[in-house]
């Protein structure tokens, strides 16, 4: 009878907990707008952040209430967009692609060490435990993955000790770019197709000894440069995008050959 009666007990509690919690999501219920749950339907899910909101919900509520673009679902991309646009009857328009870039050549065996790092494999705690990298180069990829695993597109990985992106599957969302602790990673327009890998800003002399590839700045791009699109600022090469003809000359004629020209080689795109 014991049994029977805690059973009773239990069960009528049961009741009376679901009946309050019915209640209660009566008197509290907040009415949702049903373009905001029809623009949530037309996002990724992938909750990433990289429109700027907080997760597919945060962005979702901005849109239908009308104070964020409906183009800036980056892991939906133009699909998600036009889909957003005709829910709110308004134009998608024009949004580049943005794909994260890692200006760093320094590979395992051609950047000089300052130490063997054999701690916790996260790049945060290399620098705490080393100062600001294990290498010599303190501009360099650490390289131990916090941009991977920040990742929810399998976009970006480490090889040779630098991470490396994948640009076909990057969605431009900026999460490896938020989880490097050196804020080394760069997100770029994907049409632009010329980039040194390297963001090592000391001179030339003290360069040669750190590493194999790093940018000397030796100015050879800048003057053979045919749209004076690229100038060596504070020992380093930097692209003027907007000048740029993408005519992969100046990854050519680089003697360090750390000027990067995606999707092909630079001799095939002439």
């Amino acid at each position: 009878m014991t049994i029977l009666y805690s059973i009773l007990v239990l069960g009528l509690l049961g009741g009376i907990f679901g009946a309050v919690l019915a209640f209660a999501s009566k008197i509290f219920y907040v009415e949702v707008d049903p373009k905001q749950e029809a623009v949530r339907a037309c996002l990724a899910g992938a909750n990433c952040g990289g429109c700027g909101y907080p997760g597919c919900d945060g962005y979702a509520a901005a849109v239908a209430a009308g104070e964020a673009p409906t183009n800036r679902c980056v892991a939906g991309g133009p699909e998600a967009a036009a889909k957003i646009a005709e829910i709110m009857g308004v134009s998608a328009g024009a949004a580049e692609k943005m794909v994260a870039f890692v200006p760093c050549s320094g590979t395992t065996g051609h950047a000089e060490l300052r130490f063997n790092y054999s701690g916790p494999v996260d790049c945060r705690a290399a620098m705490l435990f080393g100062g600001r990298s294990n290498k010599t180069c303190t501009f360099a990829c650490i390289g131990l993955g916090n941009c991977t695993r920040a990742c929810q597109f399998d976009a970006i990985h480490i090889v040779d000790g630098v991470a490396k992106v994948d640009r076909d599957k990057c969605v431009g969302c900026g999460a490896c770019a938020e989880a490097c602790p050196k804020s080394i990673i760069k997100l770029l327009p994907e049409s632009q197709k010329i980039m040194p890998a390297c963001s090592n800003k000391d001179k030339g002399a003290k360069v040669m000894k750190m590493c194999d590839f790093g940018c000397i700045g030796c100015m050879r791009c800048q003057r053979e440069c045919p749209a004076d699109a690229i100038v060596v600022q504070d020992n380093l090469a930097v692209v003027d995008h907007d000048k740029c003809v993408q005519c992969g000359h100046c990854a050519d004629i680089c003697p360090r050959h750390i000027i990067t020209y995606f999707g092909q080689t630079a001799a095939a795109a002439k």
